[in-house]
């Protein structure tokens, strides 16, 4: 008795195929996917007296287009794709706003004949490292994120004035958050507060910095206006009813709070 064979039509086959190729690319697109965060949050102005400068920033491409891209190490692991530079920009307007008297945006990069408005000096900010963890990676329930700035402070030339570096952290618990993309932007926008606090508090302790404050020509504070004299009456006011006085710029230095 001969065994009975079952042949299967060659399109069947093909169909298979098809199917199953199907499938296996669709489970190596799952394995492979990206987790992406657009970083986007609010950040208050420091609570500080500003200091008597004109201020110009400049935001190079790199900075204004930050992101940090971290590859799965393996298949059961998304990669993940986490854009700062919106928020950046962002979080760096409001707290530098805050902190000096004027803030310029520059039209070109600080250098030797470059044709840029007249500012007292220029900062350059960078991102020298950023670094996160998740769950996955450290069986703890937080998300965290580390930032490492860098900074120069140059003439409208490109001159040297001062040049420091910056860490930032923030950290966020699973709790209450939906998602791990909601628990990575939270982070990050608590490292961003965490760079804009201590550099408004620390700018100024900076030596070269305060060294360059110190020695640049004042700025002659303009003489408060005389109010109007009522007729019959002295220019004298009484201490109750006089206005305060402003405080004079080179002071001011010295009453930075946040």
């Amino acid at each position: 008795m001969s065994a009975s064979m079952t042949f299967v039509p060659d399109h069947h086959l093909r169909h298979w195929r098809r199917c199953a190729s199907v499938l296996l690319a669709a489970l190596l697109l799952a394995s492979c996917s990206t987790m992406k965060v657009e970083v986007d949050g609010d950040f208050p102005e420091p609570l500080m007296t500003q200091l008597p400068l004109t201020i110009g920033i400049w935001y190079d491409e790199e900075f204004s287009n930050h992101e940090f891209f971290d590859e799965a190490s393996g298949r059961a692991e998304p990669s993940w794709l986490v854009r700062t530079g919106p928020a950046q920009i962002k979080m760096w307007d409001t707290v530098l706003g805050g902190m000096f008297a004027d803030l310029v945006h520059m039209k070109n990069p600080p250098g030797e004949g470059a044709l840029n408005q007249v500012v007292d000096a220029i900062l350059v900010p960078r991102v020298d490292e950023l670094q996160y963890a998740i769950p996955q990676h450290t069986n703890v329930k937080v998300y965290e994120i580390w930032m490492r700035y860098g900074f120069d402070l140059v003439t409208n030339a490109g001159k040297p004035i001062a040049s420091w570096t910056m860490s930032a952290y923030g950290k966020t618990p699973t709790a209450f958050l939906q998602s791990d993309t909601d628990a990575v932007n939270l982070a990050a926008v608590v490292a961003l507060r965490d760079a804009g606090a201590n550099f408004a508090v620390n700018f100024t302790r900076v030596p070269e910095v305060r060294d360059w404050l110190q020695n640049r020509p004042k700025r002659k504070a303009r003489p408060p206006a005389s109010p109007a004299v009522p007729a019959g009456e002295t220019g004298e006011q009484t201490a109750a009813g006089a206005a305060p006085s402003p405080v004079p710029a080179a002071e001011s230095l010295s009453l930075i709070h946040i």
